[in-house]
């Protein structure tokens, strides 16, 4: 009996024990989720806070630019002579300059004035106001531009307490890094934005002079019309890209250049006024399946030159066209980007080591790289035979083809039609190309061109050395079957 009541007083102290049991963790869990809670909002407080804390320091050396520029404004007749004989006198009051104002942004990079932004911004610009966030005015001056990297550099009055940013490392920015960007949009000064870097290395047509902007970071963070020339900011409030660019009507699209781009450019705007490059002096192209296939390389890698500039260090240090470039001071290189990449690197007047691959042979050059000059480059066109294999038309070149479209000296095939479809109009042959090699094999008659082509089979590559305002490139194409 006394056993009995020994073992339901037992059950129950065990009954009794798993209950606390159960409610000390489900308390245990309930004061967990409410820490956890009340970190995360710390935590969410915190960033909040960081985030207001890089607005208020670099917020200061965010300035406002207000251009000026003195635009001419044609006659709504243009220039009609037989309206120019009827009103005389009076017509060229119709004509008449007119200033037209921008604005943009820009930030000051040290105690002297210096403030850098878009080329763009201040694009002959006649008057600059430059604008701080405390409300002092200054008269910018262009001290330095460059339309190629769309950089610039104005000068202001180094005033007393000038605030100013500092400079980051672009290169170790990661996609998916929050970053913020401070501005002007629309004339509202001072606007905060936040998001990510959606992406790097990102080129886009546009500017100016019609340039191929290249290495753009790409992000979400909203840039409007006014953002032009701020800072794009990471965590640490450091600058790592100059906001610049937007695509029309989309949203979450805008684009900054590295901060690393401009600090390689930052001494020679000041001192110079301009930004020196360093130069190869070649045309480059990637090297495709095809175009190994006919170098008779074991894969597609390297870059091709397609062509030497007179003068240049290439052709100086003995790099001929038809040689593949692989590696620069021991890096590989197999894209033209990279290529110029490291060229860029070198320091004007500095030797870089070029390997190259010439008739399967691989080659060390020494060449010493110079400052590129400035280029001055033609335009042309010409236009018959026919080809149907190629998806091209040809005619022999003649002295005034040669002529007109500055041939040294007359040789080749020039281009007359390209079928549309073809793989020929796939890589993007025109009319007015001039054919100088088929098949690494010099076509400088129609003969020639007509053996050349009788020899190919419908999907064997044609590799054609093509001339197009004064520079030269391989273009690989199908041959076609003819039904």
């Amino acid at each position: 009996m006394i056993k009995m009541n020994l073992v339901k007083l037992n059950k129950k102290n065990i009954l009794t024990l798993v209950l606390i049991l159960l409610l000390t963790l489900t308390w245990t869990q309930i004061l967990s989720a409410e820490a956890q809670t009340e970190n995360e909002t710390i935590s969410l407080e915190n960033f909040s806070m960081s985030i207001a804390d890089i607005a208020e320091k670099v917020g200061p050396a965010v300035v406002n630019i207000d251009t000026v520029r003195m635009v001419s404004q044609s006659s709504p007749f243009g220039d009609d002579p037989i309206f120019r004989r009827f009103f005389g006198e009076q017509f060229d009051e119709y004509s008449k300059t007119i200033p037209q104002k921008g604005t943009g942004s820009g930030f000051i990079i040290n105690k002297e004035g210096y403030i850098l932004t878009n080329e763009h911004v201040v694009h002959k610009a006649n008057e600059i106001k430059v604008t701080l966030a405390d409300g002092r005015e200054f008269t910018g001056k262009v001290i330095g531009s460059d339309q190629t990297s769309d950089l610039a550099i104005v000068k202001i009055e180094s005033g007393d307490n000038l605030p100013m940013v500092e400079l980051g490392d672009s290169e170790s920015l990661r996609v998916g890094e929050i970053v913020i960007a401070i501005g002007n949009p629309y004339g509202l000064q001072r606007t905060v934005t936040m998001g990510v870097v959606s992406a790097k290395n990102r080129s886009i047509p546009g500017g100016i002079a019609g340039n191929v902007y290249k290495d753009f970071i790409q992000t979400d963070t909203a840039i409007n019309p006014g953002n032009s020339g701020g800072p794009l900011l990471n965590t640490k409030g450091e600058v790592i890209g100059v906001n610049t660019a937007i695509i029309p009507f989309a949203q979450g699209i805008g684009f900054a250049i590295p901060i690393n781009t401009a600090k390689r450019n930052i001494d020679d705007l000041i001192n110079l006024g301009r930004v020196r490059r360093s130069w190869l002096g070649v045309y480059i192209q990637e090297v495709t399946p095809e175009i190994a296939e006919q170098f008779n390389l074991s894969e597609a890698k390297g870059i091709l030159v397609g062509q030497i500039i007179e003068e240049s260090p290439a052709e100086k240090s003995g790099i001929k066209r038809g040689d593949i470039i692989t590696g620069v001071n021991g890096e590989e290189v197999n894209l033209p980007q990279q290529l110029q990449d490291k060229i860029r690197d070198i320091e004007i007047g500095k030797n870089a080591d070029i390997e190259i691959i010439r008739d399967g042979k691989r080659i060390s050059l020494t060449v010493k790289i110079n400052e590129m000059p400035t280029e001055n480059e033609g335009v042309s066109a010409k236009e018959k035979v026919f080809s149907a294999q190629t998806g091209i038309m040809v005619e022999k070149v003649t002295k005034e083809i040669a002529q007109e479209i500055g041939l040294a000296r007359v040789e080749g095939l020039v281009i007359t039609e390209v079928i549309p479809g073809s793989s020929a109009e796939d890589m993007g042959l025109q009319r007015g190309d001039v054919i100088l090699e088929a098949n690494r094999i010099e076509t400088s008659s129609m003969q020639k061109w007509e053996e050349i082509i009788n020899t190919l089979k419908p999907g064997d590559t044609l590799l054609l050395l093509v001339y197009r305002n004064h520079h030269t490139y391989y273009v690989p194409i199908k041959v076609e079957k003819i039904d």
